[in-house]
């Protein structure tokens, strides 16, 4: 592994993260750069978006700089992962349903609401979603390399070698029905993409633009990636050879971007109904359902995923040791199995070089 791409790839993340960060703080301290309409939204909400907004950027900060440093290595997986999750669920929607919106109205001629300036001058969106882009491509390359040096090993496996673990079967239970619903409900994203009215209230379609469908489309395809992703890694059987980190990347973008774009959105909208008795923030009829059946799914996948992550890492270092500190020959390039004590795996995990 080369720790080099990996510290630059943090560092120009944690730098990405400086512009939004310094645009939120300002907003918060009552000046209002860039904002044109400052009346549309009340003050209380306002500031509130904004801290919660600002904290999630330097959470991200952080957990790239974390990445960039030798203890990162011996931080507890789940410590990273969550967040990493999150913000891909965050990141990887919100940039293909921009760019998909903004060339779509670039060649159609469509009216673009970034460029509008009725809430927002056109600079800011410059600003936030151009450091959203650099964010998204560093901040996940990081943790890509990350992951194959620190799970090299069980990423590199065919599905057919995955060690059958103690609760594989209970996942398959909750796992199976989570990418059914994944399924479905990305179909309905994109029947909303294809200009379909299915369940949504006269007011949220004369308010749709070419940005909305495009995230639509995003979201749905994301959904359909995410299910397509978790059949294949709990009924492996039609495509056994295929490597663990293909599945993985496409079951991990799916049922992050439905939990954070979808069911985290849908369960702050639910927030903010209840303190604002008679506003109504939550989306009616079948978009509200979808988003609380969104926050559903992302919660299964990562309940069953963080199980598995913990008792597959285990196997794998648990097998070396097994017989008598030489791996097999499945697992001979895994970076957890390269001899390494089971009393000390947090430790030594990072320490092998990544033989892709």
């Amino acid at each position: 592994m080369d720790t080099r791409r990996l510290t630059l790839l943090g560092r120009l993340a944690v730098v990405a993260c400086v512009p939004y960060l310094a645009l939120k703080l300002l907003w918060v301290l009552g000046f209002d750069i860039g904002v044109v309409d400052n009346h549309r939204i009340g003050r209380a909400a306002w500031i509130t978006a904004n801290v919660v907004t600002f904290l999630l950027d330097a959470v991200a900060a952080v957990v790239a700089h974390t990445l960039t440093r030798p203890a990162g290595c011996r931080t507890p997986a789940w410590l990273l992962a969550f967040p990493l999750w999150m913000a891909s669920g965050l990141l990887i929607p919100l940039m293909t349903g921009l760019a998909g919106g903004s060339v779509t109205a670039l060649v159609t001629g469509a009216r673009n609401p970034l460029s509008a300036g009725d809430f927002l001058a056109p600079w800011v969106f410059g600003v936030v979603y151009g450091g959203f882009a650099v964010e998204a491509v560093t901040l996940l390359g990081a943790f890509a390399l990350y992951a194959h040096q620190r799970w090299g090993g069980l990423l590199r496996r065919p599905l057919r070698a995955l060690p059958d673990t103690g609760t594989r079967a209970v996942q398959r239970i909750f796992l199976l029905p989570a990418a059914v619903l994944l399924a479905a409900l990305g179909t309905v994203h994109i029947l909303w993409g294809a200009g379909s009215t299915l369940g949504v209230a006269a007011p949220d379609v004369a308010a749709r633009t070419v940005i909305s469908s495009a995230s639509d489309w995003a979201a749905g395809l994301l959904s359909l990636a995410g299910a397509a992703g978790l059949l294949l890694l709990v009924l492996p059987g039609p495509l056994p050879r295929l490597r663990v980190r293909t599945p993985l990347v496409l079951a991990w973008s799916g049922s992050a971007a439905a939990f954070a774009c979808g069911g985290c959105l849908w369960l702050g909208q639910a927030v903010a109904d209840g303190l604002s008795p008679g506003a109504s923030a939550v989306p009616e009829g079948l978009p509200g359902l979808v988003g609380a059946l969104e926050l559903c799914a992302g919660l299964t996948v990562l309940c069953a995923g963080a199980f598995a992550l913990c008792e597959l890492t285990a196997a794998t270092r648990s097998a070396p040791a097994a017989a008598g500190g030489h791996p097999a020959p499945a697992t001979a390039h895994a970076p957890e199995s390269d001899a390494t004590p089971a009393s000390r795996p947090a430790a030594r995990e990072c320490a092998t070089a990544d033989d892709r």
